[in-house]
C-alpha cells in the first residue's frame, strides 16, 4: 500500500494537535492556599499566658549563657555577682534568669512576643500594676511601668516593665532602684533590635 501526501498530512496533524493538547505530569494548577484556621494560625510565645514567668529546669545551678545580654555586663549593671544563668525557651524570645548568693534570681529578664498591642498592655499591667507603679516611658515610643522595692504588693526588688506595638520588656530585679531594671530593659530593647 502506498501512502500519499494528501493522506499523511491530515493524518500528521491530528497527531500534532493531540499530543499538544495532551497534559504532562509536570503541569501545575494555580491554586490558592486555604486560609489557615484558628487552629493553624501562628501561635506567639508557644501560647504561654501573659502572666507567665520563666522556668529554668536547673534552676540557680544552671549555666546557659544569655543570648542577648553579656553575664559580666548584667553582675556589673545590676551590682552582684552572677552566680548561675538559666534560660527559658518556652518564650519566642527566650527569657533569662541570673541568680547571685541570695535563692531568688537577682534579674528575670522576659522579652514578649504578643499576639497584639493590647496582649502586650496586658503583660506590663500584670507586671507593673498602674496603681502601684510609676509611669516608663524610655525608650522613646515603648511606654509601661516602673517601681523601686517594696510598692508592688507580693514582689521582691524593683521592676522595669513597657511595651511597645505587640512587644513587651519586663525586667524584674532584687535591688531597690529601679534604674537598674531601666538599665537592663533598654540594653535589652537595643541588643534585640526592639
Amino acid at each position: 500500500m502506498r501512502l500519499s501526501l494528501p493522506s499523511v498530512l491530515p493524518a500528521a496533524l491530528l497527531t500534532v494537535l493531540l499530543v499538544g493538547c495532551t497534559p504532562t505530569d509536570d503541569t501545575t494548577e494555580d491554586v490558592a492556599a486555604p486560609a489557615p484556621t484558628a487552629e493553624e494560625a501562628p501561635v506567639t510565645d508557644s501560647g504561654l499566658p501573659h502572666d507567665a514567668l520563666p522556668e529554668v529546669p536547673g534552676g540557680r545551678d544552671s549555666w546557659e549563657e544569655c543570648p542577648y545580654l553579656d553575664t559580666a555586663w548584667v553582675s556589673d549593671t545590676n551590682g552582684q555577682r552572677t552566680l548561675g544563668v538559666g534560660v527559658d525557651t518556652r518564650f519566642d524570645t527566650p527569657s533569662c534568669v541570673f541568680w547571685s548568693y541570695p535563692e531568688e534570681p537577682h534579674l528575670t529578664v522576659i522579652v514578649r512576643d504578643m499576639p497584639d498591642t493590647d496582649a502586650a498592655i496586658r503583660v506590663v499591667d500584670w507586671a507593673a500594676p498602674i496603681d502601684t507603679t510609676e509611669p516608663a516611658e524610655e525608650p522613646e515610643g515603648w511606654s509601661g511601668g516602673r517601681a523601686g522595692a517594696g510598692l508592688v504588693p507580693d514582689r521582691e526588688g524593683s521592676l522595669y516593665a513597657v511595651q511597645k506595638d505587640d512587644r513587651a520588656v519586663v525586667v524584674f530585679t532584687n535591688q531597690d532602684q529601679s534604674l537598674k531594671a531601666e538599665l537592663v530593659a533598654k540594653e535589652v530593647i537595643a541588643t534585640l533590635g526592639l
